[in-house]
């Protein structure tokens, strides 16, 4: 693991087990890399979590993401899940949303081999599609035209805002970050 920052919203930190299910079960993620120019890039992508890494998968053409991974391995992947906005205070900028988030910091590689690619594709069919028996399993005739990528993790963070039970709301219960403000007539 690399040397991060201290956490600023220690008390939004979600235990390590909830990081790790929330990662192996959101739908899409995205990626941010960084371009020669030093110009962020961000693509939302389908992932799987095999191995103890993230991998993903993209064309084989020659892009922004390819490209920058050529230039910089180092990479960010996250995944999040928005839940209910609430009212917490008095004002409208009193209001907040339930959400878990997880954000992955690590280095990517490109996943060369045949197997290696099909037992990606195995397993993303796995987690997005029920498998039917009229079309042939685990048989990728493009796979040459993908480019299979696998992130591992230097560290991750998961946070959350958990939704407040009604009566901890407003109007039952002002938690305002100005109390002393008054309202414009």
């Amino acid at each position: 693991m690399s040397d991060s920052p201290e956490v600023r919203r220690a008390d939004k930190l979600m235990s390590p087990a909830s990081v790790r299910a929330l990662l192996e079960t959101s739908y899409c993620g995205r990626l941010a890399t960084v371009g020669t120019d030093g110009s962020p890039y961000i693509c939302p992508l389908l992932y799987v979590v095999m191995q103890n890494e993230i991998w993903l998968h993209n064309t084989s053409a020659s892009g922004h993401l390819r490209t920058n991974i050529s230039h910089q391995r180092k990479v960010c992947f996250e995944v999040d899940v928005p839940g209910k906005v609430f009212p917490y205070g008095r004002f409208e900028c009193d209001t907040s949303i339930e959400y878990r988030s997880v954000v992955v910091f690590g280095q990517i590689r490109i996943i060369a081999e045949r197997n290696l690619k099909a037992a990606f594709f195995d397993a993303l069919m796995t987690k997005y599609y029920a498998h039917t028996s009229d079309r042939p399993k685990s048989f990728y005739p493009r796979l040459d035209a993908v480019t299979v990528y696998a992130v591992a993790v230097d560290r991750m963070t998961g946070k959350q805002t958990v939704l407040p039970a009604v009566e901890s709301q407003w109007p039952s219960l002002d938690q305002t970050k100005s109390p002393n403000v008054k309202s414009p007539a």
